[in-house]
């Protein structure tokens, strides 16, 4: 393919907009970076493609005076989704290897706090393609009366991508397409997760056994290659399955090793085997090859769900699952209750009295209880029974009823529970019933209703319980936006009553809540009271820092403000200046009106009153401090950074000139500006030049200007400037001016850029493209170069006019690229319209060649695309 390309530069402006030199953010976002294209379909959409792996990088583009602050943020795939928490300060977006799921709408917003933020937005296509998964499943169904059986195979492929994959399927070699005979159909399915086609294979035919390849292409986006599985179909091509060498479910002593194997019983190509253990991972030190599992000296830890599952893309994976019970005891609690039908609180004699007893157990099913009078079994008679799985209480609980409770029934119960013939020791516990045996009460001790302790330091919160038996404390916490405790936990239990708090802080401040827990003890409506739990912290106060201007001999009045804090009120401010305490102390204001500020008057700003103040404010549990920077120092300049062409150059010598601009800020709120101290540093020296620079009355928003000379091509320079008032020197401001190759702003009488010039109009190659466009014209030309390529001469006619050409012949291959970027021009300042003259010889010229379009262009005052296209007269088109 010959193909040879002439351009032309044009740049009409349209309009020129007044330099206003206070002026709000404008933005617009640029690429760079790896991307495969960026389509403008127009103002509000632009998509920015890129393959997945590669590196994104966004460029914001700002304008306005002072210079504006960017910021990038991002939602996700759908502008429904919420802004991500991560934020980036910085012209420049660059992600490393950018992953499917950072694509999304980004979002540049740049501020200077002149009129509103701007806000600009591409969204970024991220493109991939995984690997196809495919997958065998076939049907059996009688036909015409059971006479004989037709089976149909489905073969369903998988991909997820992006952009929507193509699917091409193949037998052998052969490529298949839909209907093309009778045994053949392919279709894509409803209510799949990714892309999905099926081939349907009927009434199964010799011929169909044979090797299947499904391929699947993003059709080479991005350079995305294709990729393909292959699956080989067999008249032994079966499903996998399973069986056990053991009961589904198994139950073990702690200490034991098990072994438990996963039997392949079918399955053709050969499936895998695979253990899984639910909850979690397998135990620590469990040994899984092939289908074998293996776990050494098994603890109660081990218990749960084990999984083997088989798969080889044939129907579904085989499942087979192993319930692991290992015997284990805890938590054996007991609870007294009363006659319920006369729905008593206390054990009266003549009544009914019930004691259970319950153990946490597995399996919970298999334990056994024994209950003990006074260290002998306890006889089962007419007044004495004995229940197990109370619908009223925890499953698996035994219990021992007493009916119509005599003075003889008072001693000592014991309930043991116990795995027969198991090793696992018995758990009991044990409940004392006499006269003294009565239901709980509770109470904050005198004193204790509120705790105060300050933040950091441990605090203990008291209940005491009384009665007997004595039943554990429940915890909780009163406040609805705090329903957690400490420790995570909605309720902590404590055997003493008291809650124990390390480190508090101050969102651990609130009502607590103490209740007697229903087990082991009465089971009875639970008794409970409250602790106010106060925790002091020192105070916060604003301004943390504060830079106080003003013009020498005015007033001054400084106020450090109480945020927050615990107590919420100021006991003590102290004022220190230049770290020396301030006597005598400034003026006490009335304690009525000083509780949450305290202010500082100067009568006039001096050089001696100028300096640091400090606001020490405390109450009683710490102390903060306000920082107040009084002067009269003019603030820093502001460099004006829209300066249309800057950059002068010379050319009898190889020095330039720039042009300097900038703003003063806020000049009315010191003393006026006298002049200005320049200093210029060529970078990596350490010399500098100094000079001053006088000015007349600096208004607020008057554009300054100072054009540097004698700067060396191509260096850059560090550039400083300083306001002098009459206090003295202000802030400084400083910037780092870089040499670039001056722009001549077309006009309307001078409107095109010819590539005489060997700088070609300020275009240059990109480092990133494949090869490089090259200068030249009639009598310069490569006379070895493709015959039949190129254009005799440029839109001039004469053979010294210059063109910038590539021919695509060899060695070229589809898909390279070459690159010419131009200057970065003011679009701020003029409106322009791109339009060329090109030349494209060659009968294999493909129809998606892109040389007849501009992507971004400024035509008048409204941005859209310039369409290009060819007459073959060689006129200029836009």
């Amino acid at each position: 393919m010959e193909v040879t390309c002439l351009l032309l530069l044009a740049l009409i402006p349209f309009h020129c907009r007044g330099q206003g030199v206070y002026a709000p953010a404008q933005a617009q976002i640029v690429h760079a970076g790896q991307a495969c294209v960026v389509k403008e379909d127009n103002i509000s959409e632009r998509v920015y493609t890129i393959r997945e792996g590669d590196t994104l990088m966004l460029q914001c583009l700002v304008t306005g005076h002072p210079r504006p602050q960017v910021r990038w943020t991002k939602t996700a795939g759908s502008a429904s989704d919420k802004f991500q928490e991560t934020s980036v300060f910085n012209e420049t977006l660059r992600i490393e290897r950018i992953a499917r799921t950072q694509g999304g709408r980004y979002y540049c917003k740049a501020e200077n706090g002149v009129g509103v933020p701007a806000i600009k937005s591409i969204r970024v296509d991220v493109q991939y393609l995984d690997e196809p998964v495919l997958t065998v499943h076939q049907t059996v169904s009688d036909v015409r009366g059971n006479f004989y059986q037709e089976k149909t195979v489905f073969l369903r492929c998988t991909v997820n991508s992006n952009p929507p994959a193509r699917f091409i399927w193949k037998r052998g070699s052969d490529t298949l397409s839909h209907s093309q005979d009778n045994g053949v159909d392919i279709y894509e399915p409803l209510y799949t997760q990714g892309e999905t086609k099926v081939l349907k294979l009927k009434n199964l035919r010799p011929q169909d056994y044979a090797s299947y390849t499904c391929q699947v292409s993003v059709r080479n986006v991005c350079g995305i290659p294709d990729k393909a599985i292959t699956f080989r179909l067999t008249n032994t091509t079966a499903p996998p399955a399973l069986k056990l060498s053991v009961n589904e479910t198994l139950v073990v002593n702690p200490g034991e090793n098990v072994t438990v194997q996963c039997l392949l019983t079918g399955g053709d190509p050969l499936p895998e085997l695979q253990w899984s253990h639910g909850p979690g991972p397998l135990p620590l030190g469990a040994l899984a090859q092939g289908g074998t599992l293996s776990i050494p000296s098994v603890q109660a830890r081990d218990s749960g769900y084990y999984n083997c599952t088989a798969t080889n893309n044939v129907g579904n994976p085989a499942k087979k699952t192993v319930n692991l019970l290992v015997r284990s005891m805890k938590n054996a609690t007991f609870q007294i209750t009363p006659d319920v039908i006369k729905e008593s609180e206390n054990i009266q004699l003549g009544q009914d009295l019930k004691l259970s007893c319950h153990v946490d157990a597995v399996p919970q099913e298999k334990v056994t209880y024994q209950w003990f009078k006074n260290g002998k079994p306890a006889r089962m008679s007419k007044r004495l029974l004995v229940t197990r799985n109370d619908p009223e209480l925890p499953a698996v609980t035994s219990s021992l009823e007493l009916i119509d409770l005599h003075f003889s029934d008072y001693g000592t119960y014991l309930c043991m529970a116990s795995f027969p013939g198991a090793p696992v020791p018995d758990l009991s516990v044990e409940v004392n019933i006499s006269s003294e045996t009565v239901p709980p009460t509770i109470s904050v001790p005198k004193g204790r209703a509120v705790v105060t302790v300050r933040e950091g330091s441990p605090a203990e919160l008291q209940c005491e319980v009384r009665g007997k038996p004595r039943p554990p404390v429940l915890w909780s916490r009163v406040d609805k936006e705090a329903a957690l405790l400490p420790s995570g936990l909605p309720l902590e239990e404590t055997p003493d009553g008291k809650l124990r708090l390390e480190r508090v802080s101050r969102d651990m401040s609130g009502t607590y809540r103490c209740q007697t827990a229903r087990y082991n003890g009465f089971n009875v409506r639970p008794r409970e009271a409250q602790v106010q739990l106060n925790v002091q912290f020192p105070p916060e106060v604003e301004p943390s820092s504060q830079d106080v201007r003003q013009a020498l001999g005015r007033p001054v009045l400084l106020r450090c403000s109480l945020l927050r804090g615990s107590p919420q009120r100021i006991a003590s401010a102290v004022w220190r200046f230049k770290g020396q305490l301030l006597l005598p102390p400034p003026p006490v204001v009335p304690a009525a009106e000083a509780l949450d500020h305290a202010e500082l008057h100067l009568d006039a700003v001096t050089r001696d009153s100028s300096g640091s103040y400090e606001c020490s404010v405390s109450n009683d549990v710490g102390s903060a401090a306000c920082l107040f920077q009084v002067s009269a120092k003019a603030y820093s300049p502001e460099f004006y950074f829209d300066t249309p062409n800057p950059t002068r150059s010379h050319k009898l010598s190889k020095n330039y000139s720039y042009v300097l601009q900038w703003t003063q800020r806020e000049p009315d709120a010191v003393d006026p500006v006298l002049n200005y101290r320049l200093s210029v540093r060529q970078l990596n020296q350490h010399n500098a030049v100094v000079k001053a620079i006088p000015v007349r009355r600096v208004e607020k928003g008057q554009l300054l200007e100072y054009i540097l000379t004698d700067l060396r091509v191509p260096h850059s320079y560090e550039v400083r400037l300083t306001p002098y008032t009459t206090f003295g020197a202000g802030d400084m401001a400083s910037r780092i001016i870089h040499y670039t190759e001056p722009i001549n702003s077309p006009n309307l009488s001078d409107n095109t850029c010819h590539f005489e010039d060997e700088k070609i109009c300020g275009y240059t190659q990109d480092l990133t493209d494949n090869f490089d466009w090259t200068r030249q014209n009639a009598l310069t030309q490569n006379p070895k170069r493709s015959p039949n390529t190129g254009p005799p001469t440029d839109i001039s006619g004469t053979p010294e006019g210059y063109y910038m050409f590539i021919e695509t012949s060899r060695p070229r291959e589809l898909g390279d690229r070459a690159r010419l970027v131009s200057p970065l021009y003011n679009a701020s300042a003029k409106f322009y319209c791109v339009s060329f003259f090109y030349h494209m010889y060659g009968k294999h010229i493909g129809p998606k060649h892109e040389m007849g379009r501009v992507l971004l262009s400024k035509c008048g005052s409204e941005q859209k695309e310039c369409p290009l296209g060819s007459n073959g007269s060689g006129r200029n088109i836009t």
